[in-house]
């Protein structure tokens, strides 16, 4: 069966978090602190793999990234 995603990328918001993270002027650590302060434990690591689009991203997390960027889940998905 094929995938809805194609070739090698895990996941569809890499290249939009690390733009919008780095244009909130965010480290990837500050953004794993704030996640981990809403219960939803993603390591630094794990944020540089989302976006290099080596990992994926499940719902959860996708809700706690935009709560934590303070935007609209449409703003990582575009």
């Amino acid at each position: 069966m094929a995938r809805i995603i194609d070739g090698n990328k895990m996941n569809l918001i890499g290249a939009n978090l690390k733009a919008i993270r780095e244009r909130k002027k965010m480290s990837q650590q500050m953004l794993s602190n704030k996640l981990e302060l809403l219960g939803v434990y993603v390591c630094r690591g794990s944020v540089s793999r989302i976006e290099d689009y080596q990992r994926t991203v499940t719902d959860i997390e996708l809700f706690a990234i935009c709560k934590v960027l303070n935007i609209d889940v449409n703003e990582l998905l575009q």
